[in-house]
């Protein structure tokens, strides 16, 4: 146990079990309304799976929209949330992370120094349902200096190892052959940071302001009751930290347990891109004492490969973004014939590599693979890897797409055919079969400058051709935990666990087995942070922001 801020006490008011944005959240909060907080992170970096995520937030009905003239209500977001998690979720969790959703939001902007970028063209991930807007409701973090705002503090919070940009340049910018990288470079040094990391950092700043006590190393083993009430956290070593008004639960999801993952979750999960710490501790202190188990056979699923990444010395999934939606790429399954839309949203897609092919007594699509040409690789490169450099182990090469069939294990005539038919309609803009580039969300994630009619469709040509295998990932699991509309824990009988709260993937999720858009995951998870914040501090949930806020200046200095 190692604290790297703060000072250490037997007790304290608010003890939070884990360090990512839920997590942060709640603890701020707290400590924004006087309390005394303690965090506690399990790993050796703060920041849990948030600091390795893109930090985006999904909150309907925001100040941030309706000042840009953008129209949205809470009953449109409502109906376009209930359609995309198809009925599944609880209507206490939805009401609460809709309701509050804006109130945190400007709460952490006015209370707690974190500056956001308004995406008001980033469209909602169904366009097709009701409710779906083509954009207004994702925000994400504003570029930060971490270095001048935490000084040696930032050695401590965990990264991705990405570039230091946000999603508003990647719209200009386009493919990442055409980043200016030297600028990157440059911003990197300065100690700039990015998406999740500048978020947990924005919020460690707050916490810093207000005296909480950081600590890495720390894992949590068992709360500590007395007359049924939650009273403090026993660590792994046997210490005990009190917590005069309340525990927060907020250590991640189980996806690194296999045997809990295997167990609970509704499909196999095949690798993941979360810290390896997320093995559901915080589960498992809940369920000790009675809490309420819900959601467990969900996760935010996403197409992932395995390109050789590490996290913690543990191997690691990449998302497959671009490299699936750019004009000139498929996806084909074991049979080499495409099988969805692969410009569709990473949650959506990956469901189709979930599916059975019960007559034949195995996986209906999987293995699958992302195949590109030669000009493709020429625009746009793969992950990484550009044109001309040796061809890394996580791509196959091949001179023509019989031979390319051949190493992949695929019929060379249906993958012949399939590309055939797909570059007739690819060069009208079309594609008959699955509708890609129909949706505004596929044109979003396509290239502008496409030489084709569809920015989100180009034929496939030209050899050498490539292939890179796609597997069933997950950003992290999202259930476990359940809790009321204030994120307190409920036990077996649905009664509110005295002193005991939770947040962030630990929990039953407010949206079920929904993904309606780009920071669907934090932007509850941070709601139901500051709900668990504020009702530990006794305070009314309703945030109204202050007049005036504290200066700019102020907010970013440690």
């Amino acid at each position: 146990m190692k604290f790297v801020s703060g000072t250490a006490a037997e007790n304290y008011d608010v003890v939070v079990v884990g360090s990512g944005a839920g997590a942060l959240t709640a603890g701020a909060t707290a400590a924004r309304a006087g309390k005394s907080v303690i965090i506690l992170e399990k790993s050796d970096l703060l920041g849990g799976t948030s600091a390795v995520s893109g930090g985006m937030l999904w909150v309907a009905d925001n100040h941030h929209a309706c000042e840009a003239g953008i129209a949205d209500s809470k009953a449109a977001a409502a109906e376009y949330v209930r359609a995309v998690a198809r009925g599944r979720g609880r209507e206490e969790l939805l009401d609460a992370a809709l309701n509050y959703g804006d109130q945190m939001l400007q709460f952490v902007e006015d209370q707690c120094g974190v500056r956001f970028i308004f995406l008001d063209n980033f469209p909602d991930y169904r366009q097709d349902l009701p409710g779906a807007l083509e954009g207004g409701r994702t925000v994400e973090p504003e570029l930060f200096n971490s270095k001048e705002a935490l000084g040696s503090l930032t050695a401590h919070v965990r990264t991705d190892g990405r570039a230091p940009f946000t999603m508003q340049e990647y719209e200009t910018w386009g493919a990442f052959t055409k980043f200016p990288w030297d600028e990157l470079d440059l911003r990197q040094k300065e100690g700039l940071v990015a998406k999740g990391q500048a978020l947990v950092s924005m919020l460690l700043a707050s916490l810093v302001r207000s005296g909480a006590a950081l600590v890495t190393g720390a894992r949590g083993h068992r709360l500590v009751t007395d007359g049924g009430r939650v009273t403090g956290v026993e660590l792994e070593t046997g210490e005990i930290i009190g917590a005069t008004d309340g525990v927060v639960l907020a250590t991640g999801g189980f996806e690194w347990d296999k045997a809990l993952a295997d167990s609970m979750l509704a499909s196999r999960l095949h690798t993941m891109c979360s810290p390896p710490s997320n093995t559901g501790d915080g589960l498992r202190m809940s369920q000790r004492i009675g809490g309420q188990t819900r959601g467990t056979r969900e996760a935010w699923w996403a197409p992932m490969s395995i390109t050789g990444d590490l996290r913690d010395g543990q191997p690691i999934g990449t998302l497959l973004r671009f490299e699936r939606q750019g004009p000139g790429s498929i996806m084909v399954n074991r049979h080499g014939r495409r099988f969805a839309n692969e410009s569709q949203n990473y949650n959506d897609l990956a469901r189709c590599l979930q599916s059975w092919d019960s007559a034949a007594n195995q996986t209906l699509n999987t293995p699958a693979h992302v195949i590109v040409d030669h000009a493709y690789m020429q625009r746009y490169g793969i992950l990484a890897h550009r044109a001309g450099q040796p061809t890394p182990d996580y791509l196959t090469e091949a001179a023509t797409l019989e031979e390319l069939a051949a190493k992949i294990g695929v019929p060379a005539e249906n993958l012949s055919a399939t590309v055939a038919r797909f570059n007739e309609f690819a060069a009208k803009g079309q594609d008959p079969d699955f509708g890609r580039g129909t949706s505004a969300y596929d044109r979003y994630w396509g290239d502008a400058d496409n030489a084709y009619p569809n920015p989100s469709l180009a034929p496939l040509q030209t050899g050498p051709f490539y292939a890179m295998q796609v597997v069933n990932g997950a950003f992290g699991t999202n259930g476990g935990i359940a809790t009321d509309g204030l994120a307190r824990v409920l036990d077996v009988d649905n009664n509110p666990v005295p002193g005991l709260f939770a947040a962030g993937n630990t929990t039953e999720n407010a949206y079920a087995a929904g993904y309606p858009g780009a920071g669907a995951t934090l932007g509850p998870i941070m709601t139901m942070g500051y709900l668990a914040g504020r009702t530990i501090a006794g305070e009314d949930p309703a945030y109204a922001s202050p007049a005036t806020t504290e200066p700019a200046a102020e907010l970013v200095g440690a």
